[in-house]
């Protein structure tokens, strides 16, 4: 999750950004005037962790039925919460529900509509980034590097591409809420929570190559540097497009 609050006078952005990732249990929040905070998290966002880790690995197939009472012995909880937790995943496009049958995992993205996705993400991401880069302001500063540094490190950590995906969405939101064009941001918002089902499909060395794209993308946005961080992420989308074209070309296991 990540939030704005406010922008100064001069148009730079400075309002509070909070990133929230979930490590090892608990939310780690870092807001924009560097303060740290821990919090148990509920029960709810305890069954959304454990589905949406499920769903980015794999572990529930595309297209996969959800078992909830399954689940619900997994995690030693009642379905209510897990069912809080689905329609938060249906909303983000990751689970949709058929009547009398349950929820199921989202079909993968390919194809046209994979090629389509991109060429809509090369339109308004690069702009998104130059304007963030404009309106770059020390707390936007503070949440990105956090964000950077949570992505460097799951990328580098084995069985670490759910904690990867959340850091690299998070990162993806503060980018789209920096460019301080609302409409713009939910453009970009939606197209990113279609395309998480797509993390599965990431190996460890995309993810590796992923994070130092970004990281190249953030360096240039805390230094303000509009038309770099516009062409970097124009480069990064270019190669990401690129890995999951290959990669889907591969079959899944039977």
């Amino acid at each position: 999750m990540v939030c704005t609050r406010g922008r100064a006078a001069s148009g730079r952005w400075q309002g509070r950004v909070v990133a929230t990732v979930s490590r090892g249990g608990l939310l780690v929040q870092n807001s924009g005037d560097g303060m740290i905070s821990l919090a148990v998290p509920t029960l709810v966002q305890q069954a959304y962790d454990h589905l949406l880790a499920m769903i980015l690995t794999a572990r529930i197939a595309p297209g996969e039925r959800v078992a909830i009472d399954r689940v619900a012995r997994d995690l030693a909880m009642s379905q209510t919460p897990i069912r809080e937790a689905l329609s938060q995943l249906e909303a983000e496009r990751l689970v949709f529900k058929r009547p009398n049958v349950g929820y199921r995992a989202s079909p993968e993205m390919g194809g046209v509509e994979l090629r389509d996705a991109f060429a809509l993400r090369l339109l308004v991401e690069p702009h998104a980034a130059a304007e963030a880069a404009r309106n770059m302001g020390e707390g936007a500063r503070t949440g990105l590097n956090h964000m950077l540094r949570e992505m460097e490190g799951a990328a580098e950590q084995k069985g670490g591409q759910g904690r990867f995906a959340e850091a690299l969405a998070a990162l993806q939101r503060l980018i789209a809420i920096g460019s301080g064009n609302a409409l713009l941001a939910g453009t970009m918002l939606s197209l990113h929570r279609r395309l998480r089902i797509l993390h599965a499909r990431r190996g460890p060395e995309d993810q590796r190559e992923t994070a130092g794209e970004m990281g190249a993308v953030i360096h240039a946005l805390v230094a303000r540097d509009a038309a770099r961080s516009s062409t970097l992420l124009r480069d990064h989308l270019t190669a990401a497009h690129a890995r999951l074209e290959r990669a889907l070309a591969v079959p899944r296991p039977a």
